[in-house]
């Protein structure tokens, strides 16, 4: 059983320190190339979709949580307001306020809808030092958002595609979901008070999941609306949330926003709320426990290691390194400083590909391969090997070497 808190440690790829604060990790230059890899993963399965990227600040204030219904609702998992001047500003919980801002900054057509925005952004949740833990539960928080604005006759499609989107990104990560949920509201008071509200959401919602096994749970919803979980669990057994399909009635509602109809009036967009891979720190701890830190090639912060036999053959190491490099590939070389051929060898156990050069190779411009599952391809000119790498980082496929 892997523990992404052990491993992240041990492959240096985040840590922590008491004078940044729990809940607060920093990423290590492995860990953060993990993490930048998969972002742009986002960002590129995203611009296909059709959405486009936007930037908001951290802050906001206080006066835009209240409108959103965060304040109310949400108040006990946000941080303090800091008091500027004459105004109070919040560390932001969410990025939902800031997207209705920006969609209502300007005057829409139905002809633009849907309108997909989607953002990478900073968010802060005051979680208590008791629940903290290792990259799974955070005070500061990279999200994977985005929001859909449409009409009501395209909310159910748009919410099915970010469905679609959602598992595509699981089959590229090598990850699967546990169980799709419905998360329904409870008999508490975090709720938003419109059963109207609550029922139509719902109801798209039950549309969207026709034909997936899933469950409902009361009591989980977030607090202005219903939501699809996809549930992921870990190696220990735990279940948590990783993706999330939400469809919002409510901040339309409270930001009064609107798009010009085919009738010339004004008509109130559906907000669609969709992340494909949650929370980044969320999604790289159980990508770490879900592969145990041998990362798919694509997203292995080392792809290939070098490994000279003796002095004599590191300058064709060097060569090999760089030539990987200029293709794209991140290789690094693991010279003779660093021990024994064999120990050099257990030490680069998780890196997807190792090429190995002595005398033999050096001389016919050859590597032997070794590959991280324990097979060994043998002698491979070096072109060939790296465009080998070069296909596999590619295609984001689990096969390390394909049949020639």
């Amino acid at each position: 059983m892997h523990d992404h808190r052990r491993l992240g440690r041990e492959l240096e790829l985040f840590d922590t320190d008491p004078l940044m604060g729990a809940g607060l990790p920093y990423w290590l230059p492995d860990g953060a190339v993990v993490r930048h890899v998969l972002e742009e993963y986002v960002r590129e399965a995203e611009r296909g979709a059709g959405y486009r990227h936007v930037y908001s600040p951290v802050l906001g204030k206080r006066e835009l949580y209240e409108i959103s219904g965060h304040w109310s609702h949400y108040g006990d998992d946000m941080f303090p307001p800091m008091r500027l001047g004459g105004e109070e500003v919040v560390l932001r919980p969410s990025l939902c306020p800031h997207h209705a801002l920006i969609y209502r900054s300007r005057s829409h057509s139905y002809r633009e809808l849907p309108l997909r925005i989607a953002e990478l952004g900073g968010m802060y949740r005051s979680e208590l030092s008791g629940v903290l833990g290792g990259l799974t539960r955070v005070r500061s928080i990279q999200l994977n958002d985005a929001h859909i604005f449409c009409t009501l006759e395209q909310a159910v499609a748009e919410a099915r595609a970010a469905l679609d989107l959602i598992r595509r990104a699981y089959d590229d990560l090598g990850i699967r979901a546990s169980r799709y949920r419905l998360s329904l509201p409870g008999d508490s008071g975090k709720y938003v008070a419109d059963p109207a509200l609550w029922r139509r959401a719902t109801a798209l919602l039950e549309e969207v999941l026709d034909g997936i096994e899933y469950e409902s749970v009361e009591g989980e919803a977030a607090f202005y609306g219903p939501k699809i979980d996809v549930q992921i669990t870990d190696p220990a057994g735990r279940e948590s949330t990783l993706s999330t399909v939400q469809i919002d009635f409510h901040q339309p509602e409270r930001f009064d926003l609107h798009y010009i109809g085919p009738d010339g009036g004004k008509h109130r967009p559906v907000m669609v709320h969709r992340s494909i891979i949650g929370s980044v720190e969320r999604a790289v701890a159980h990508l770490i426990e879900a592969h145990g830190g041998a990362f798919p090639v694509w997203l292995a912060p080392v792809q290939l290691v070098v490994l000279p036999v003796a002095d004599a053959q590191e300058e064709q190491a060097l060569d090999l390194v760089r030539r990987a490099e200029a293709r794209g590939i991140r290789a690094e070389l693991s010279g003779t400083g660093n021990g024994t051929l064999g120990a050099r060898v257990r030490a680069a156990r998780l890196v997807p590909y190792q090429a190995v050069i002595g005398e033999r190779e050096a001389d016919a411009g050859c590597a032997a391969v070794r590959l991280r599952d324990g097979r060994r391809p043998g002698a491979v000119p070096v072109d060939e090997l790296l465009e080998r790498i070069g296909v596999r980082a590619g295609d984001r496929g689990a096969e390390l070497w394909a049949a020639a």
